[in-house]
Parts: structure tokens; sequence; C-alpha cells
């Protein structure tokens, strides 16, 4: 596996690129403060803006290492959602992926393009061998988002998820792409 961070990625509409400290406002803003955005995440809203400068100038640090893959969704110069390497296992070349996108932007295929761009990456130049993804069973558009990029159910796991916001249990689908099954696409 090579360690190459995140490096700034485009797509057809889309720029990818590690979070700055002063994304603090459109973050807040655009989606780190929704109930629907974040209901299914493992955290809830923000409620102070600056808990989110804090945590953004974190992650501005934190996106120099090289093993560090978090990237800013940006559409037309606004930071829009949030791309990232989860957890990964260097061991076995494998990575969890998570995402999140400001509701007014959902069902437009951003979220699709980004995280396609993303698996190409990881795969293409980084040489990971093996992708996973989780949502809870009830957030079918993440499940839809995995599916297009190529990602294959494996499991549910039964009230394996709680929801931070209520405490609730629900279902998670775990889902999975390998090299092998992304070379043949």
């Amino acid at each position: 596996m090579k360690e190459l961070g995140s490096k700034v990625l485009t797509t057809e509409r889309l720029l990818l690129r590690p979070f700055r400290a002063d994304d603090a406002e459109e973050c807040y803003r655009n989606w780190m403060t929704d109930p629907a955005v974040t209901k299914y995440l493992t955290w809830t809203p923000h409620e102070d803006i600056a808990f989110t400068r804090a945590l953004l100038a974190a992650w501005e640090e934190e996106a120099k290492k090289p093993d560090v893959f978090h990237w800013a969704i940006v559409k037309e110069g606004e930071v829009i959602g949030s791309i990232s390497v989860d957890s990964l296992d260097k061991r076995t070349d494998c990575a969890d992926l998570g995402y999140c996108l400001c509701r007014r932007f959902w069902g437009q295929g951003i979220m699709t393009e980004a995280l396609a761009c993303v698996r190409d990456y990881l795969f293409a130049e980084c040489g990971l061998y093996r992708l996973e993804a989780c949502h809870a069973k009830e957030n079918v558009g993440s499940g839809r988002v995995m599916e297009k990029c190529g990602f294959v159910y494996e499991e549910t796991a039964r009230k394996a998820w709680k929801l931070t916001a209520t405490g609730e249990r629900c279902d998670l689908v775990h889902r999975a792409i390998l090299r092998e099954e992304w070379e043949q696409r």
C-alpha cells in the first residue's frame, strides 16, 4: 500500500481536497447542524460553531499525515460534504469508508461521483485491495450510492448500529468491493 494521503482529486463536477480550518462556517451551515444528515452517523448535530472550528483545525493538521484520507467535497467553490477512510488496515490493505452530504444535494449523484473518485484513487494509486462501507438498513440512499459504485452486499448485522441522536438500535448493512471486482468494471 502506498500512503499518499488526502491528495486533491477532481471529477466532472467536484473538487475533493483536504479540509481547511476556514471551511468551518460552510460545514456548520451546510450539514454539521442538520439532524437529517447526522441521523445515521456516529455524531449528533453540532450546536456550537466553536466546536466545528476546533474540529476543522484538527482535520487540517491531521490531513498532513500520509496515512490519513479525508476530503472536503466541494461543488462550485462551496464545501458540501465529507468523504473519508474511517479505518485503515495496512496489513491487509483494507479500508472502511464513510461519507456525508448537505441535504440540498441529495439525489443528484454527487455522493456517487465522490465515492467513485475516492474508490478509484484508493485502488489505482494507493494499491488497496478491499474497500468496505456500511449503512443503517433504513438509510437506503446510502446503500444505493454504494451499489452504484460496485460495492457488493455482504451481510446485515442485526441491531449492530445505535443511532447517536435517539439511542435506537437498527440493523447495519455491510458492503464491500475488491480490487478484482473494480478492475472488471
